[in-house]
């Protein structure tokens, strides 16, 4: 209110006195405390953005995610096809070929280039604008960056491992996070990325070879990693909308426990599926039922999925539930066409060895 005089003060013997002094006073004072609150916000939400921004890679290179994560949000235009923004940004982006992106979507190549082709035209023909879309429209375009993000990490999580990309892509998701403080699955992401680095030292042997969960030194995981997607798996949760990369970030926690509650896995994962049908996810839940509740209803759920012909983590799925079971027979012929689709040779290494114990 004493705002509101010293203003009517300065204004009034140059602009003269309103019809309504009482109305003019008290709209200047509520306007003047909707402006003291909104910097009061702007105040605390800056400070913890400047806390948080400690948090990211000291390194110099912690200025390019800034530019690139612009770029993921410039591809990932409405006018183009969700599978084509990702593909687009993938490979403009992260710097993935064509084969490489094709084994994220789990798609032939040629349909890819294809893609990729339909996508460029379209820019082209459209005139569409590569650019930073405006501030109140990043929202909207947040789901697909976070699916891009995850995609470049996946990609360098291999086997073979490409440690630049997964750095990378953690960079992004920091960033990402840290701009966008409300946005739950901003950390969710970052959480999920952060819990999933934290084996890669133990993930493959000094020989190369893949080397399971079950299997991995405890040792060789990184605990500051996992406190780190821990703090930021809270940081997500707090604001209590969850969605898929919270999830997934909590099933990533839990395999740290030990030992590991499948049971609770296993729930998460349905959840998951319920957000987020898809055949892989269900893929993941039958494997953790079958931990919590034996091979049988685990290897019923992966016989009734579809769309995973191609995919060789379905049939190595299959072949170790079947061998479970003490059905070798058909537990290698699984593995056997695994083998046939694995895309790396560390995987096709690993599943070698499987085959011959089944076999043996």
């Amino acid at each position: 209110m004493q705002d509101a005089f010293v203003r009517a003060a300065e204004r009034w013997p140059r602009d003269g006195v309103p019809d309504n002094p009482g109305a003019w006073i008290v709209a200047t004072a509520r306007n003047r405390a909707i402006d003291r609150i909104r910097r009061e916000r702007t105040l605390v939400r800056k400070t913890e953005l400047l806390a948080r921004a400690a948090e990211l890679p000291e390194d110099e290179e912690a200025t390019i995610p800034d530019e690139r994560l612009e770029l993921i949000f410039a591809c990932c235009h409405p006018a183009l096809a969700p599978e084509a923004q990702v593909a687009l940004t993938l490979s403009l982006v992260g710097g993935l070929t064509t084969p490489e992106i094709a084994r994220a979507f789990l798609v032939p190549e040629p349909t890819l280039a294809q893609r990729l082709v339909r996508a460029k035209r379209k820019i082209r023909d459209a005139g569409i604008p590569l650019r930073v879309p405006a501030e109140h429209l990043m929202p909207d375009r947040l789901r697909l960056v976070l699916a891009t993000i995850y995609l470049v990490f996946n990609a360098g999580y291999g086997p073979p491992v490409r440690r630049e990309l997964c750095g990378e892509a953690i960079r992004l998701a920091a960033v990402l996070a840290t701009l966008m403080p409300d946005e739950p699955e901003a950390h969710g992401l970052h959480a999920l990325l952060l819990l999933q680095d934290a084996r890669r030292d133990a993930r493959v042997s000094p020989a190369g070879e893949l080397v399971l969960l079950a299997d991995q030194d405890r040792n060789l995981w990184d605990a500051s990693g996992i406190e780190q997607g821990r703090r930021a798996l809270e940081r997500g949760l707090a604001l209590r909308i969850p969605g898929p990369y919270q999830l997934q970030a909590a099933i990533a926690s839990l395999h740290y426990e030990e030992p590991a509650d499948w049971a609770q896995i296993a729930l998460l994962y349905g959840r998951l599926a319920e957000l987020t049908p898809t055949p892989v996810i269900e893929l993941n839940r039958a494997v953790a039922v079958a931990m919590a509740d034996g091979p049988e209803p685990g290897l019923e759920i992966v016989d009734g999925l579809t769309g995973l012909e191609r995919y060789h983590l379905w049939h190595s799925t299959r072949a170790d539930l079947l061998h479970r079971l003490g059905r070798d027979g058909e537990a290698a012929a699984a593995y056997s066409r695994a083998l046939e689709l694995a895309p790396s040779e560390t995987e096709r290494t690993f599943l070698q060895s499987r085959l011959s114990t089944v076999g043996s």
